[in-house]
């Protein structure tokens, strides 16, 4: 193969890439144009956590916004986020059609588990921040508040909009990313980077790691710490499994 015809190759791959990445933050931006319509809907899912976890304790609680901007650009946080989130399956796929030209059978058929694995990781994280952390988070967080019979002031929570819908969706985000964490040391085994006895005896120091990542990538409280701690560390067994059951096969084709 000549220069002229690699470069005309390596072009014409840029060019397709470009394609694709252009359909995609079409497809993203049409979705959250979309989800705008939708946001005082989604804005209604996001808050019920909070909604559920105070409706019973009488003190008529709300949230408030103090910038006249404030819940326009919450609802453009929501509408992004939710976009975001629906789309990336999508932009898989659109991964997925650039690679796969290139790939032979059996790496396509190895690789193509990942691509569905990854969004239902990310969604099984946001489940459990949404139906679990959240509500438990709320009630030690309300637990702090005081009528002020020691205080001579009561203390007590005044939540802001945009404050409430940013540490909901960080934390979806920062749990929905920790998830992929079997996915990444799958592939890691499968490229031979890592295997299951690196996995074994480095556990210690994964669990003092997975611990200061939870503290790194959650609000200071022990509640939403060891809410993802405790997954990761489950996962991360998990993956000493997948990793076994690569090695196996790797060692059953090697002998085939």
């Amino acid at each position: 193969m000549s220069h002229d015809e690699k470069e005309g190759g390596f072009i014409s791959h840029l060019t397709e890439l470009r394609k694709r990445l252009i359909h995609s933050f079409i497809f993203l931006i049409i979705f959250f144009i979309g989800c705008y319509f939708f946001a005082e809907n989604l804005y209604g899912f996001l808050v019920e956590p909070y909604a559920k976890a105070v409706k019973d304790d009488g003190e008529g609680r709300r949230l408030i916004f103090t910038a006249l901007q404030e819940t326009f650009l919450t609802y453009l946080k929501i509408s992004f986020f939710t976009a975001f989130f629906v789309t990336c399956p999508f932009f898989l796929m659109q991964i997925w059609k650039f690679i796969a030209p290139g790939l032979y059978k059996h790496e396509k058929i190895a690789i193509l588990p990942y691509l569905v694995l990854t969004p239902i990781l990310f969604f099984l994280g946001g489940i459990l921040v949404y139906y679990l952390i959240m509500p438990l988070a709320i009630k030690f967080f309300l637990s702090f508040e005081s009528t002020g019979l020691s205080t001579n002031l009561p203390i007590q929570l005044e939540a802001k909009v945009n404050e409430y819908l940013s540490l909901v969706m960080k934390l979806i985000f920062a749990f929905g990313i920790s998830f992929q964490l079997p996915v990444v040391l799958s592939l890691l085994a499968r490229i031979g980077i890592v295997d299951s006895e690196f996995l074994i005896t480095r556990r210690k120091y994964v669990v003092v790691i997975i611990f200061a990542a939870a503290a790194l990538l959650t609000p200071p409280d022990p509640i939403t710490q060891i809410g993802l701690a405790i997954p990761l560390l489950i996962l991360y067994e998990l993956s000493i499994f997948s990793v076994r059951f690569i090695e196996k096969k790797k060692l059953e084709n090697s002998d085939a």
